[in-house]
């Protein structure tokens, strides 16, 4: 009784995939008589294993979770040194859920292609549209990475507003990769970085 249990509700029965009458209609579709044959055709020998995995017996979904939450609490809490600019913050609940964790920002809606880059696009685009809605500026941008690059992009898209001007000066007391990221970026747009008192 247990096994038709964990039969009921394991994973490869709720996995969406070709049913076998599928599978057939494409083998005949494309002129196979079986999946091996297909394989066989498509994929190149000198990558393919010539022998079976020595792979242990699938677990069930609560198994695996077990297992995976017993090797996260070997992790240990550790201070971060990572450097300047990067601070330990405490994030919303509403913002981690709904932005952070949302699927809706990386799951695919297409089969053939992952979308987090979409997503992606789509989160920093909202955000732009909300700083434009509350600066009522013409426009704005959204940080592509870190703090570095969103100084770096300010700058281009400062220079690119008023491609005359080729100065750019930027506070002293900026944290040395933000102005190490702005002078990289700089340099093929032929723009002469001066740092100093910001006052």
């Amino acid at each position: 009784m247990r096994e038709r249990i964990l039969d009921i509700y394991s994973f490869v029965r709720r996995h969406i995939g070709s049913n076998e009458e599928e599978v057939q209609a494409t083998l005949r579709e494309v002129g196979f008589d079986n999946l091996a044959a297909l394989i066989d055709a498509t994929v190149p020998k000198d990558i393919r294993l010539t022998r079976h995995l020595d792979l242990p017996e699938a677990k069930s979904e609560g198994e695996a979770l077990a297992e995976l939450r017993a090797i996260a609490h070997q992790n240990k809490i550790a201070r971060s040194f990572v450097g300047v600019g990067y601070y330990d913050c405490i994030t919303p609940p509403v913002i981690q859920r709904n932005i952070f964790e949302n699927p809706g920002w990386y799951t695919a809606y297409t089969p053939y292609q992952a979308e987090i880059a979409q997503g992606r696009l789509e989160a920093l685009l909202n955000f732009q549209q909300m700083i434009i809605d509350l600066t009522a500026l013409d426009i704005a941008n959204a940080s592509l990475l870190d703090e570095a690059t969103a100084a770096a992009e300010a700058m281009a898209l400062c220079h690119a507003v008023v491609p005359n001007r080729t100065t750019f000066f930027v506070a002293d007391n900026c944290h040395p990769q933000t102005l190490a990221v702005v002078r990289t970026r700089a340099k093929p747009l032929g723009i002469d970085v001066k740092t100093g008192d910001y006052s």
